[in-house]
């Protein structure tokens, strides 16, 4: 099985990977979503998976408001129900939590067109929303109903509309649960 469906599961559920714990992770929305979307970027395009997996990428994008594009690393964790709208260009590291309402988005004009770039073990709260060619340290918590349009450096903390950093050393502690760690040797 994909190493990335893996360090997600890692994530829902922790422990050694098994059919058993493949079969409760689907009982999460998150974990189904981006199954799905993780074998439906891991297969060849016209081929008969390729178009049964589309399809329950589809339906599973109107039926749990997930809409989730770009480059995504290990261990991606969905917290809740609910729609979630992430552009296909945008970058995100290993670890990410993502609440529900949370839109990942594209300026079209300025000195910040573009997409963001996330770090790894980013938190990001319910209702945040993140715009522009922006990069997003690692180890940052993007508090909920938080507006980012500017660079955070790691190890920070952003609250507010429109946002203010603080420096945290801890930033995500006991916020993102169940980190993935690369066990290859």
């Amino acid at each position: 099985m994909d190493e990335k469906i893996k360090a997600d599961l890692q994530r829902y559920i922790p422990g050694p990977y098994s059919f058993f714990t493949l079969f409760r992770g689907f009982r999460s929305q998150g974990f189904r979503y981006m199954f799905f979307r993780r074998l439906l970027d891991n297969t060849n395009r016209k081929s008969l998976p390729w178009f049964l997996f589309k399809l329950f990428l589809r339906h599973y994008t109107y039926k749990f408001g997930f809409q989730i594009g770009g480059s995504i690393g290990k261990g991606f964790y969905i917290g809740h129900f609910g729609t979630i709208v992430v552009n296909p260009d945008t970058v995100i590291g290993t670890n990410c939590n993502i609440a529900h309402n949370v839109t990942i988005g594209v300026t079209r004009r300025g000195s910040r067109a573009g997409v963001p770039v996330i770090g790894n073990d980013v938190w990001i709260g319910t209702g945040a929303v993140i715009v522009g060619k922006i990069s997003i340290g690692n180890n940052v918590l993007i508090a909920p109903l938080t507006y980012v349009n500017f660079d955070v450096p790691d190890n920070s903390i952003v609250f507010g509309n429109p946002g203010v950093i603080r420096f945290s050393e801890n930033a995500t502690s006991g916020y993102i649960n169940n980190r993935y760690i690369n066990q290859k040797t």
